[in-house]
């Protein structure tokens, strides 16, 4: 099966110390290093996560 949920990377990554937030993409650390094994449903639930991270910073 073919992954057809893209990565949320921005390529702007900045990774906050205190909460290991990628201020760039939104994604915690454990998000990120989870990627590239995730199915498709638990990629969207992290994209999902990301946008609410990114959307409470603006």
């Amino acid at each position: 099966m073919r992954n057809t949920v893209p990565s949320p990377c921005t390529d702007r990554c900045s990774l906050d110390p205190q909460t290991e937030i990628c201020r760039g993409c939104g994604r915690h650390l454990d998000e990120i290093s989870a990627w590239a094994t995730a199915t498709e449903a638990e990629r969207l639930e992290i994209v999902a996560r990301a946008q609410e991270r990114r959307k409470a910073l603006s």
